[in-house]
């Protein structure tokens, strides 16, 4: 039997930790297969997805900036990656190249993990950002029912494009500290935090004690931003769940086994990360 071989696309691409939680996942369940990483310029993307039967791959992840073209190369499209108008899997069979967006599973997958219940009374949502991620995080908020969900954003143009695409509500940055005490959960979809940016300027002490805050980021695995939630007490999780939860449905689909995210793997992850420190 010829091994499978799949593969994350994007450019840059050497940032990717795909290969080392599907390289994980192979050996563990000791499949015959690959996954490797194919840096595609922004210029080469639509002629290599529409000759993707070429590459001998089964599916591929797609990352930054590829997702958008790659939803307009499909042949067919699941509901999430409609909703949120982006496609980060995509799987090859006879003949036809299907579309999925998994970061909204992924980011439900990492809550109900590393916060169990946290969805259980329901309540306000508050997203910072308005960008892809933040799409998916709004699409996964609306399937588990929280409600309302504040979009807020700099560029409030922005906000309400977001938020008109999802029955949600926009607002700009000056509504921020006013929102707070509302949110039952508090996700930051932006790359402030990130290594390299600057951080969050929040008032985290007008947000109630039973908040959840989470952040997309995971390098810094904690952001200044989710130092200063545990610092007041309150539940956080880091966006490393997020990432790997994501890869979960891909790998089921091109190797025919679902696989589980283990505190082996996280620490895999956070070695290859050079935070070994962190994996024990």
């Amino acid at each position: 039997m010829t091994p499978i071989r799949a593969a994350v696309i994007g450019w840059p691409i050497s940032h990717s930790r795909s290969p080392v939680i599907h390289s994980y996942w192979l050996h563990e369940y000791a499949i015959s297969g690959s996954y490797e990483r194919l840096a595609v310029p922004p210029e080469r993307i639509r002629e290599f997805l529409r000759s993707f039967e070429r590459t001998g791959l089964k599916g591929a992840n797609v990352t930054i900036p590829h997702k958008q073209v790659a939803l307009s190369c499909c042949d067919s499209l699941d509901e999430a990656a409609e909703a949120i108008g982006a496609v980060n899997t995509l799987v090859f069979e006879d003949g036809r190249l299907s579309g999925s967006n998994t970061d909204g599973l992924g980011f439900l997958g990492s809550l109900d993990q590393n916060a169990p219940g946290w969805d259980a009374a329901g309540g306000a949502a508050v997203v910072l950002g308005a960008g892809g991620a933040a799409r998916a995080i709004v699409w996964a908020l609306k399937a588990r029912g929280l409600n309302p969900i504040h979009v807020v954003n700099r560029t409030l143009s922005r906000a309400q494009d977001l938020a008109a695409r999802f029955g949600a509500q926009a607002h700009g940055l000056d509504a921020l500290p006013a929102l707070l005490g509302e949110a039952a959960v508090l996700v930051n979809t932006t790359s402030q935090g990130m290594n390299g940016q600057s951080s969050m300027d929040i008032d985290l002490g007008l947000v109630r004690a039973t908040c959840l805050v989470t952040d997309i980021v995971y390098v810094p695995l904690e952001t200044e931003f989710l130092a200063a939630a545990r610092a007041r007490g309150l539940r956080t999780v880091d966006g490393l769940g997020m990432l790997l939860h994501q890869a979960v449905p891909g790998f089921e689909l091109w190797f025919g086994v679902r696989p589980e995210v283990t505190g082996d793997l996280r620490a895999t992850v956070l070695r290859d990360m050079g935070l070994a420190e962190l994996a024990q």
